[in-house]
């Protein structure tokens, strides 16, 4: 599936009846002739297939059914393009796939010649088997226009207004609200707070509306695809107040660090500090936030990643080193990374051999100057709060602290369940998304594919750890030390004591890509909802 249809499923099921739910594939809802489908989807040209025979993936590659010209922005050369159909197209999917997909083996070798769409057959390359738990073993495989992928991964910049909406729920009575905004937005300027209820969005019913009219407006306001959109929002604050606001989206640039604090400075200093993404610009927050936090000498860390859905894989491995310090990581593996069986001690797509990736002492240059060296707290225990929105990097970070003996104290909900990971691969201006890899810890352990649990949550199918199951809360500001999270966690730290678990889970799983979610759905661009490495 494209990731904008995925980031519209939820409310899209929401009425009934819905004959063809994502905003960008109702062309596929009328389906094609079998003639059209045997031409190779442009230009009748079909290509050679021989079923169980795969040629080499790279020279299949920039074959495409239409061509870009010009200088690609990103690399300053011209298009590598060349002409060719959705049949090479879909060649060179299914040979990239059977040569680096983690479950190749799983994966049903189709006619490329038999689909006209390349992304239509790409959603078809991937494993349907399930786990013990019954979930989709892949919920991860997706697609990106590969210009909106370079410009989210070299900026965080993306169309839209700044304040991040959760769904608590998506279909009547709907519950969608905001979680947070980010800081100089146009919601920020409106006046948009966590804990806003969305009522109403251009006169559709937010609430109880339940017709496809209704379900589109309000996918059209809530997720603009394009800045200078503007849309009429009526919101009912924490104190039951409401009020209309005007929200014209713009290219927003995400502030992924926030919150920055120290609570009970001067006497038993603890810092906190909200991570809610990732990216590029991350580092810098980073390293200024524990900077601050080192000088104010705290003697524990909360560290609220409950929306932080990934991102870079590197920046998760200096994060944990600038909590942990060099005494428990020097020499030590931050994670390891495994891929399928035809790469035992080899990296697919880089060719180099297989080494852990260490904890990094040093900036990688993402936004600080690579090689510039990180503080540390040097701390031998943290408090992660989480929610089903904790995914991927995020949970590296948990997992590789544990790996080398630090107290990781969780306080929330279960996270998605996501040791997986990729590269991002473009081709033909499409920009692709397979699990490649997994990740394991110092320890060798990476088997929480459902997620990390606090010890005393109820029902909950996630690898448990110490900590307390607790309901977020969206009646106090992120950071607020009356947020029951961080009530919990400062609880938990002075006595060890959780407060009454919610009777169910909190979350049963990660809401990506209209996978269920007990806790809520949280829609963010693949860069913060992933595990991500760089090929170079």
């Amino acid at each position: 599936m494209t990731r904008k249809s995925s980031l519209f499923s939820s409310l899209r099921r929401s009425a009934a009846p819905l004959a063809c739910i994502g905003l960008l594939s109702l062309a596929g809802c009328g389906g094609q002739s079998d003639a059209q489908k045997a031409a190779g989807g442009s230009g009748g040209t079909s290509v050679p297939y021989t079923a169980g025979v795969f040629a080499p993936y790279k020279g299949l590659a920039n074959q495409c059914a239409a061509p870009r010209t010009g200088t690609d922005p990103s690399t300053g050369q011209s298009y590598p393009d060349t002409r060719g159909t959705v049949a090479s197209e879909n060649n060179w999917l299914r040979s990239w796939i059977n040569d680096t997909y983690l479950w190749y083996s799983e994966v049903p070798d189709l006619n490329p010649n038999l689909t006209a769409s390349a992304e239509d057959y790409f959603d078809k390359l991937k494993t349907s088997q399930t786990t013990t738990s019954g979930a989709a073993k892949d919920k991860f495989h997706f697609t990106y226009s590969t210009a909106e992928w370079e410009a989210l991964s070299q900026s965080g910049v993306s169309a839209g207004y700044g304040a991040q909406w959760f769904i608590l729920a998506g279909t009547p009575p709907r519950d969608i609200r905001v979680a947070y905004v980010d800081p100089g937005t146009p919601a920020a300027t409106a006046g948009v707070q966590r804990g806003d209820v969305v009522l109403n969005v251009d006169g559709a019913d937010a609430v109880n509306g339940n017709t496809q009219a209704i379900v589109d407006t309000l996918n059209a306001g809530l997720f603009p695809e394009s800045n200078g959109a503007s849309h009429q929002f009526t919101l009912r604050n924490a104190a039951g107040a409401s009020r209309t606001v005007t929200l014209v989206s713009a290219n927003v640039t995400s502030t992924p660090v926030q919150n920055v604090k120290v609570i009970n400075p001067g006497t038993d200093p603890v810092g906190y500090m909200t991570f809610n993404d990732h990216i590029a610009t991350a580092e810098v927050g980073l390293v200024n936030a524990i900077t601050t936090l080192r000088n104010a000498q705290v003697t524990d860390l909360i560290l609220d990643i409950r929306y932080n859905g990934g991102g870079y894989l590197d920046l998760a491995s200096e994060l944990a080193y600038m909590i942990a310090g060099p005494s428990r990581t020097t020499g030590m593996t931050f994670e390891k990374l495994t891929f399928n069986s035809k790469y035992p001690g080899t990296d697919p797509v880089t060719g180099d051999p297989l080494t852990p990736t260490p904890f990094h002492t040093t900036t990688q240059g993402f936004s600080v100057a690579a090689g510039t060296a990180l503080p540390t707290l040097n701390l031998n225990r943290v408090f992660v709060l989480t929610g089903s929105n904790t995914c991927s990097a995020s949970e590296s970070v948990i997992n590789s602290l544990r790996g080398v003996g630090v107290d990781v104290i969780q306080i929330g909900g279960t996270t998605c369940g996501k040791p997986y990971g990729f590269y991002p691969t473009p081709n033909c201006g499409t920009t692709y998304f397979a699990i490649q890899f997994k990740g394991v810890n110092a320890a060798n352990f990476g088997d929480y594919t459902d997620g990390f649990s606090p010890q005393n949550t109820v029902t909950a199918a996630g690898t448990k750890i110490p900590g307390c199951s607790v309901a977020d809360d969206f009646s106090h500001p992120l950071g607020d030390t009356n947020e029951a999270r961080i009530v919990a966690a400062l609880n938990y730290r002075a006595n060890g004591t959780c407060p009454t678990p919610p009777a169910g889970p909190v979350v049963m799983g990660k809401g990506q890509f209209g996978t269920p979610a007990g806790e809520g759905l949280m829609f963010k661009n693949p860069l913060r909802e992933n595990r991500i490495l760089r090929s170079h």
